[in-house]
Order: structure tokens, then C-alpha cells, then sequence
């Protein structure tokens, strides 16, 4: 019998997500464990895969949609020998999410009042009364499109609608969306540019975290060239096997700091402070999508070697948008570094529950007095960011001065 596919939950809060795309079209063969479509969640965009085998009877909820429930069927999956005229889809059971503009399920219904829907693809058929003259091809290329072949004029012999008539529509559909996109604002032309669900959340929960967190700044500058130069040696003697970022050892100095000052490993509720035994490192990620934060777990117990092979494949996922639920949700402390992009220093704003973000700026070289002497050293600000209701200014100070000997003496990070 027909097998349906639900609206999955991607995390244990997750109460509704957007259908991004499908991967598998109707009538398309489906395996156990293929990707068949693609959800976007308030984090990321994660694949959906078959848990059946069979065949894609029926899309129920087309790619695009937004704020699909959670267990709401989104497709149904046939078995060997049915056929889609099999699928019922009993009443109040169709999907409640809102379906994209134009879409109209072609389902049958046990409710004999309500009345019959016809599908785009079969009121094509008929146009001022006789049969629209279209290649079975053009036909298929428009009901998967949602094209009205009513409205397009056919090139083929006699008039018929061939594949190209299509695709030419398609195109200026195409560039009628980018023309409407283009609006004047105060005397100036802009494009819209939607926001996507990431982005979205990440801006309420930034906006949250500003209006109920008490932020408190702290700024240190750490002489960085004896890490400079451990990393150097290191990456040296890997000949290839790993490359060490200065990033690596930042992440790597911060949980070594939150291990032996725990004190600022904590978060707030208002019934009490909770203090974390690991330092789990969230480390802030610029994606097509939006900022994600991937998380090292257990920072303080792996190598540098680790952190940085476990770096590296976290923020390529996170690009691509393959990240995994428990891969960024949680963790104890933050890090956002924007040293690469040549800034000196700024303050982050704090990742709840967490209490504390270290904003990275740029190792820049300046004069330094060593021993009564003016040389050249390359030296790095950070700026710790603490909820001062957990964490306060003696607290924040404290672990930064730890982290200081952390990251200007690198070789206590390797025993």
C-alpha cells in the first residue's frame, strides 16, 4: 500500500521547516537512504533521506514551500504494481503548510462534497474549447514547471508548442521575477533580497541577546610571534599531513583557558548557574546562507592536529549546508575571528545561553618594549564579550589572562 512521506523532525525542538528542494521527481525510483529532498531548518539546510523503497507517487508539497508542520505527509511512496491512482489522501490529512503560488495537489479526496480540483496539467488540455497543440515533451516540461501552455504561442508546425517554446518562457519568467525585484527606495533603485530562514532566526536571537543580556567588554593584546613561529615549525614537520591555522591554536588556547579557569565555562538560568565540566567551542562560520556556529567538542582534550582536521570539514559542511543538528547546536563558549579580513578588533555579541564570545582581531606588527628595548613584534587584540550576570568583569579578566599565557606561550598548549 501507498507509504507516506512526513515533514521529518531534524532536531528535538523542530516544529516546522521549509521545503527547499526536491531531489527526486514524481515517478522517480527511490532506495533506502537516498536523498530525496532538501529542509531548511533555523540553522541549516539538511538532507532528508528514504527510509522505504519504492516509487514517488505523488509530491504533495512542492519545492518552496514554508513552515511546513512537522509530520505533515509531504510526498507519498508507492510500492511494486501500484499505481498513483492508488493514492488516497484521507480528508483533513492534505498538508497544512502554505503551498507555493499557484500549486494545486492533484489528489483524490474521501470527501465527497468537496469539489473536484482539475490539475494544471490536464486543464491544458482544453483551450476555447479544443485541445492545446503541444508536444508531449512541452507538455511534461510545463506541468513540472507550473507553466500555463495556454498562454504560450507555439513555434512548432501548425502552431504546436515544442520544447524551446518552453524554455523561452521559462526564461522571461525568469527575468519578469529579477525585473520585479528591482524597486526604488528614498530616490534610489535596489534589488530585494529575501531573507532566508537562517537568517531570520539568527537575527532574533541576535536582537534577544542585545535586549535581555548585560554585556561586559573586556580587550587584551597577546604577542602572537612565538605561535607564529611554533606553527611554522609544526606545519613544517607535518610535510602535508596537516596544515595548522592560527585560528587552531586560538580555539585550542580558549578551552585549554576554560579547563583550568572554569569559572567562565557557565551559563545562565535564572534558577541557577550551570558550570560545564568539557569546553565546548563554537566557533562562528560566514555561509551563503547566513552565520553558523559548528562545534568542537571537548576542545581541551584533542590535539592541534585534531582541531584543525575537524575544523576544517565542520566549515565546509557548514557552507554547504550538510551540517548535522547536534554539529551546531549547543556548546559552552564562542569564537568569531575576523582577523583574516584584516580587522584590528571588535566586540561580538553573545551566543545564548552561552556567556561568553572572544571576538579575534588581526596579528598586526607594531613597536613592542621587551626588556626596556623597542622592537618589532606582531601582536593580536581579543575582546571577550560575557553575560555579567555569570560572568563578571573580575571572572572575564581572569580568564583572559589565562588564555594569555596560553596563547603567548604555545608549547603549554602541547602537554
Amino acid at each position: 500500500m501507498p507509504i507516506n512521506i512526513t515533514m521529518p523532525a531534524l532536531s528535538p525542538t523542530m516544529t516546522e521547516g521549509n521545503l527547499a528542494k526536491w531531489l527526486k521527481k514524481e515517478g522517480d525510483k527511490v532506495k533506502p537512504g537516498e536523498v530525496i529532498a532538501e529542509i531548511e531548518t533555523d540553522k541549516a539546510t539538511m538532507e532528508v533521506e528514504a527510509v522505504d523503497e519504492g516509487i514517488l507517487g505523488r509530491i504533495l508539497v512542492p519545492a518552496g514551500t514554508e513552515k511546513v508542520p512537522v509530520n505533515d505527509v509531504i510526498a507519498v511512496l508507492l510500492e511494486d504494481g501500484e499505481s498513483a491512482s492508488s493514492i488516497v489522501i484521507p480528508t483533513g490529512a492534505a498538508p497544512k503548510a502554505r503551498a507555493a503560488e499557484g500549486f494545486v495537489p492533484s489528489i483524490k479526496t474521501q470527501d465527497p462534497s468537496a469539489p473536484a480540483k482539475q490539475s494544471l496539467a490536464s486543464a491544458q488540455d482544453d483551450k476555447m474549447g479544443g485541445r492545446i497543440k503541444a508536444s508531449p515533451l512541452a507538455k511534461r516540461i510545463a506541468a513540472q514547471s507550473n507553466i500555463d501552455l495556454s498562454r504560450i504561442k507555439g513555434t512548432g508546425p501548425s502552431g504546436r508548442i515544442v520544447k524551446s517554446d518552453v524554455a523561452s518562457d521559462k526564461l522571461q519568467a525568469g527575468r519578469n521575477q529579477i525585473s520585479n525585484n528591482l524597486v526604488t527606495h528614498q530616490e534610489q533603485i535596489v534589488t530585494e533580497l529575501p531573507n532566508n530562514q537562517i537568517k531570520k532566526i539568527t537575527a532574533a536571537r541576535l536582537l534577544e541577546s542585545k535586549q535581555t543580556i548585560p554585556h561586559f567588554y573586556l580587550t587584551v593584546e597577546c604577542r602572537i610571534d612565538n605561535l607564529l613561529a611554533a606553527r611554522a615549525a609544526l606545519n613544517e614537520q607535518a610535510k602535508g599531513a596537516y596544515k595548522l591555522s592560527v585560528n587552531d591554536f586560538v580555539i585550542k588556547a580558549a578551552a585549554a583557558a576554560l579547563k583550568s579557569y572554569p569559572a567562565a565555562n557557565v551559563s545562565w538560568t535564572e534558577k541557577a548557574v550551570l558550570q560545564y565540566f568539557n569546553a565546548d567551542i563554537s566557533v562562528a562560520v560566514a555561509t551563503p546562507n547566513g552565520l553558523i556556529t559548528p562545534i568542537i567538542r571537548a576542545a581541551e582534550q584533542k590535539s592541534l592536529p585534531e582541531i584543525s582536521a575537524e575544523m576544517k570539514d565542520l566549515a565546509e559542511r557548514a557552507r554547504a549546508g550538510k551540517l548535522k543538528p547536534q554539529e551546531f547546536q549547543g556548546g559552552t563558549f564562542t569564537i568569531s575571528n575576523l582577523g583574516m579580513f584584516g580587522v584590528k578588533d571588535f566586540a561580538a555579541i553573545i551566543n545564548p545561553p552561552q556567556s561568553c564570545i572572544l571576538a579575534v582581531g588581526a596579528g598586526i606588527e607594531q613597536p613592542v618594549v621587551e626588556n626596556g628595548q623597542i622592537k618589532i613584534g606582531t601582536v593580536m587584540s581579543v575582546t571577550l564579550s560575557t553575560d555579567h550576570r555569570s560572568v563578571d568583569g573580575a571572572v572575564g579578566a581572569e580568564w583572559l589572562q589565562h588564555f594569555k599565557r596560553y596563547i603567548e606561550n604555545p608549547i603549554t598548549m602541547l602537554v
